[in-house]
């Protein structure tokens, strides 16, 4: 059955996948745009924390800890997000639905191996500049995707270590219109990028029991600098205004841009956490990533600079009973966590930050292995200071995580 289910995903998944505009926020133009959350449902749910892992549950964010699974795990999940944009002037609301990931993970003794397709950064905003007689309206779409191909090893009990390598590709464009009062005729610029590069993830994952009951586990992961071959193309034309508000184009110019190499700062991880196997858990996160070398691609800003960005990350579950026969609320995972994160981006002298708290539930398939997760983050992202945006969110994520025996060795034929 699972078998089936993952080729009907796999070939919708695929094709809505790479059409899909991730994010409405203004700050997805800096850079390569927004950075996705790489991680699952449950993940997300305890604030992003990716140290713990187990048997039954797909970690994309440490790749040292496939070797934890028991079955074979197919994991699919997707996301609906409310975003409210606010300046001292006004405030509008928009909304996105996107799919989020697509993995599957692979058992084999002391090794393991998952393999998928997840989002890695997004760009899509409509933003307008307006003063006395001049009006600039700018728009971006697009973003990068990442193939990954994961394998981990047990060196021994407790210690796993990983790899896992990435094809990164897809396109950002961003476009400018410009109009003045009374005339007639206006300017239109489009700047677009066409990325490629492999990056690579590594990971270490260490379990120990501290009591008989209490077991304590610590995490790494560093993310080596990444190169990207950025083929960068730039369009200007005149463009007319029509009396009902759209225009036509009356000329367009190629300006011949040279192509860059454009790389992305390195990141390293370090978790720990402690808990009751089946029944609870709560740990924390801190990332650093060196982003005060980062530039835009093809254009550089003056109010704009790099500063480095870091993450914090609490959370935990809590399990009533996992294994009670007689109530279904008592088997349920409970989840929260918190989140706080410096991007890296200083606009105007003001840093741009956002923190989010979550919560969810995984809720078991009958008396099966697998669940279904569902949670919810609520949190905000920038400042109304100096001319800049806040952004209010609140996420709905759902997620499939589907479990089955694959290979199974016959004693009789």
């Amino acid at each position: 059955m699972l078998k089936r289910l993952l080729i009907v995903f796999t070939l919708l998944f695929s094709v809505s996948f790479l059409a899909q505009q991730g994010t409405t926020s203004p700050y997805s133009f800096f850079g390569i745009g927004s950075l996705k959350f790489k991680g699952t449902v449950e993940n997300r749910s305890m604030g992003g924390l990716g140290v713990y892992s187990d048997s039954i549950h797909l970690n994309i964010q440490n790749p040292a800890a496939v070797s934890e699974l028991k079955l074979v795990n197919f994991s699919i999940a997707g996301s609906h997000k409310f975003n409210t944009l606010s300046t001292e002037q006004e405030t509008q609301r928009v909304t996105t639905t996107t799919l989020d990931y697509l993995a599957i993970g692979i058992p084999m003794g002391k090794f393991g191996a998952s393999f998928g397709l997840i989002p890695y950064t997004s760009s899509g905003y409509k933003l307008q500049s307006q003063s006395d007689v001049a009006t600039t309206q700018y728009s971006g779409s697009g973003g990068l995707n990442k193939i990954f191909v994961a394998l981990s090893y047990r060196l021994f009990k407790g210690l796993s270590v990983g790899i896992d390598a990435n094809y990164d590709f897809g396109n950002i464009e961003n476009t400018a219109i410009s109009t003045q009062e009374d005339i007639q005729f206006g300017t239109q610029e489009i700047n677009r990028s066409d990325l490629l590069g492999f990056s690579f993830n590594f990971g270490a994952l260490y379990k120990t029991m501290l009591t008989e009951e209490l077991e304590s586990v610590s995490s790494f992961t560093y993310t080596p600098e990444t190169d990207f071959a950025s083929e960068n193309s730039r369009t200007i034309s005149t463009i007319l205004t029509l009396p009902n508000g759209n225009f036509t184009t009356i000329d367009n110019r190629d300006i011949v841009v040279s192509d860059t190499d454009f790389t992305f700062p390195s990141q390293f991880t370090l978790g720990t956490g402690i808990g009751k196997p089946k029944k609870w858990f709560l740990g924390g996160e801190y990332t650093s990533q060196k982003t005060s070398n980062f530039t835009n691609r093809t254009f550089e800003l003056d109010n704009v600079t790099f500063e480095d960005a870091s993450k914090f990350k609490l959370g935990g579950f809590y399990i009533p009973n996992y294994n009670s026969f007689t109530s279904y609320w008592k088997r349920i995972v409970y989840r929260a966590g918190f989140r706080f994160e410096e991007t890296g981006i200083n606009i105007n002298g003001e840093a741009i930050d956002e923190f989010g708290i979550s919560f969810g539930l995984g809720m078991p398939l009958r008396r099966s292995f697998s669940n279904v997760n569902l949670g919810f983050e609520i949190g905000r992202r920038g400042t109304q200071n100096n001319g800049l945006v806040s952004e209010n969110f609140f996420n709905i994520f759902v997620s499939l995580s589907l479990n089955d025996k694959w290979f199974e060795k016959r004693y009789y034929d």
